[in-house]
């Protein structure tokens, strides 16, 4: 018995095997290597060692001594020969503007110089006497940080050490994040006011009804989402349809701005999601027995009572996951913001890819998109309040 109920636990085992290896592939190992580059800081260890660690016993109070300029010399003449000086100095160049012109006009000079390498240096170029770079230096002198995720939030990590406020032109991720939050929320909010009644509507009519409901609720699946927000474009441009329709009807006496702006943005992304809200609502309600409703009004409930005291508690757990649902993805949304959206509606997920792309700040995108994920896992036990509330009344 013992062996045979082994067997049944290896079969069991052997089934759930892909799932748990294909979520360890695809959603474990992508967190982990995001988490990682958002601390990870080899270069400036790796790759100018001599310096690194001649700058450990620096006070940085005053300009590094001879010894130091050397081994800065030394490292910046064998990374312009392997190549290796175009990476460390735009690491660099994210905490000061201007590093990396500094080490590569340096590096290229290096071979040359002779000693005293403290004078040839900062005859070479005055900024090797301005003790930022120094502290930069310095304050890079380990293969982790926690600079990318407190720059996340606004705040700067000192070459010492110390943790300070960003300067106001510097705090923009908070703002984003801030603006992210806010965009999720309406476009949830918006797809509860327009699909609880849809997903009503679907679950009470009849059967073929139904199926014909549910499918135009599936039909905007069959294109592609840059597709759907390119027709938004022409639609709610100033010479299309919307348009052309208020005017039509004399509603407005000139176009109304729909595009470039957060009203286009609102507007493409509920169309976008709202079956997300729909679905796990009519899968709830189409469970619900409709004498429960018939039974609260024989016994003198008013149809209003009735719904609100004994159909909607048990929808709760439709409510909970359509709106986890529709809010989780629309914190990720990055096309639509862009497309229809102007400067000031850019979400997260634009800045992450700006820095993953086209500044390859590795660091900083792994920080936003950790700071983002952790928004995300807030949700987590609100739904499972909620839900947990409502599939208590269910019982």
């Amino acid at each position: 018995m013992r062996r045979a109920d082994r067997l049944r636990k290896f079969r069991a085992y052997g089934l759930i095997a892909p799932l748990f290896l294909f979520l360890v592939a695809f959603f474990l190992v992508p967190i982990g290597f995001v988490l990682y580059f958002s601390i990870s800081n080899p270069e400036v260890v790796t790759m100018l060692p001599r310096v690194t660690e001649a700058l450990r016993a620096w006070d940085g109070q005053n300009l590094p001594d001879e010894a130091t300029f050397a081994a800065l010399a030394e490292d910046l003449k064998l990374g312009y020969a392997d190549r290796t000086l175009p990476k460390v100095s735009l690491r660099l160049n994210y905490e000061v503007s201007g590093f990396r012109s500094l080490l590569m006009r340096t590096g290229r000079k290096a071979k040359r110089m002779q000693a005293p390498f403290r004078e040839a240096m900062i005859a070479r170029d005055a900024r090797w006497s301005d003790l930022i770079y120094w502290r930069t230096l310095k304050g890079n002198d380990s293969a982790f940080t926690m600079h990318y995720l407190l720059q996340a939030i606004d705040l700067d990590l000192q070459w010492d050490g110390g943790i300070r406020r960003a300067p106001p032109e510097k705090q923009v991720y908070l703002d984003n994040l801030q603006r992210t939050l806010w965009i999720a929320l309406v476009v949830a909010l918006s797809c509860i006011v327009l699909g609880y009644p849809v997903a009503y509507m679907i679950a009470t009519a009849p059967r073929r009804l139904a199926k014909i409901l549910i499918l135009l609720v599936l039909l905007p699946f069959w294109t592609s989402l840059l597709v759907r927000t390119a027709a938004w474009v022409i639609v709610l441009q100033k010479a299309g349809i919307v348009n052309d329709v208020l005017l039509g009807l004399g509603l407005v006496e000139e176009p109304l701005a729909l595009i470039f702006n957060r009203t286009g943005v609102y507007i493409a992304m509920v169309h976008i999601l709202l079956p997300f809200m729909i679905l796990p609502h009519y899968s709830v309600m189409k469970g619900i027995p409709s004498d429960h409703v018939r039974a609260a009004t024989s016994l003198g409930a008013t149809p209003r009572a009735a719904f609100l005291s004994v159909y909607f508690p048990q929808t709760l757990p439709g409510l909970a996951a359509g709106c986890l649902l529709v809010y989780v993805i629309a914190l990720g949304f990055y096309i639509t913001p862009m497309l229809i959206g102007g400067g000031s509606d850019q979400m997260l997920a634009y800045l992450i890819a700006e820095y993953a792309t086209n500044t390859a700040n590795w660091g900083l995108a792994g920080a936003l998109a950790i700071l983002l994920l952790a928004c995300i896992g807030v949700l987590y036990p609100l739904y499972q309040r909620f839900a947990g509330a409502g599939g208590m009344k269910l019982g």
